[in-house]
């Protein structure tokens, strides 16, 4: 562990130097920039990316509408991934969200946050994918069945939440290792998915004759439009996910400012 001024408990403006002087504690910094990459990557390329696509295309009702809210749920996390990089480079601390909203608005909206995040949005996401990955773990010793076993489901969803848990509690390092072996198999699945799809198009095997008539019988409710929009920004849910451990990440002025263009107040 290493030392450091501790943060008192009204951070004020950022940029102020603390003045309490109290000893405090850090995180080991053990996250270099490529393994930051991996972990967003490897947050973001999630169970929602192999779901989605069909509740994309069910509530737009058509191929090409479906493309442009990818392209537009894309470009709004890009939006929003750059505009955390800057929060992060301005305040290199860890929480997210918490840390930002405390500097900004207080104790009191930072912690009805936090107790939101904590004890309703995360766990049901965590929730969510345990699921997702324990039905397509379990799909090839069922094969044929059109539903499986909700208590072996639940079970191994739960197992993988507990294995995670203890890798996690056991070495940072070790959740590091394990996160790009994870996000290597995702991208080389998606590699595989697009790549496959490009070559029976090239081959001429594709039904090309859909592309005219790309558009049509797309919605027009805004409710639809809307569970669209959710689908697709679900999938690329997770762009946020290297702010929380900010103070783990090794030289964060370099990787944050350097890359983001912002500048550190600290």
């Amino acid at each position: 562990m290493e030392s450091r001024k501790g943060r008192s408990g009204s951070l004020g403006v950022a940029g102020q130097e603390l003045s309490s002087g109290a000893p405090g504690l850090m995180l080991r910094r053990e996250i270099g920039l490529w393994n930051a990459v991996s972990l967003i990557a490897g947050c973001m390329i999630g169970s929602g990316i192999f779901m989605s696509p069909q509740g994309v295309l069910v509530y737009m009702g058509s191929p090409g509408a479906s493309l442009v809210v990818w392209v537009l749920c894309g470009l709004l996390a890009m939006l929003g991934a750059l505009c955390y990089a800057e929060l992060s480079a301005l305040v290199p601390e860890s929480g997210g969200e918490y840390a930002y909203i405390l500097r900004t608005f207080g104790s009191l909206p930072a912690f009805l946050v936090i107790y939101i995040f904590t004890l309703v949005g995360r766990p049901a996401t965590i929730a969510a994918i345990s699921l997702s990955f324990a039905e397509y773990a379990l799909a090839p010793f069922y094969p044929g069945c059109p539903s499986l076993p909700q208590s072996v489901v639940k079970s191994v969803a739960a197992s993988c939440i507990l294995l995670l848990m203890l890798v996690n509690f056991w070495s940072s390092r070790l959740a590091t290792m394990l996160m790009n072996v994870c996000t290597v198999a995702k991208v080389f699945s998606l590699l595989i998915i697009v790549v496959g799809g490009a070559v029976v198009l090239v081959q001429g095997h594709g039904r090309t004759e859909f592309l005219l008539s790309a558009f049509h019988n797309t919605t027009q409710q805004a409710g639809r439009i809307g569970m669209a929009f959710y689908q697709g920004l679900w999938s690329f849910d997770g762009w946020n996910s290297i702010n929380y451990m900010m103070e783990e990440l090794k030289n964060p002025k370099v990787s944050l400012c350097c890359h983001s263009g912002g500048k550190s107040l600290n």
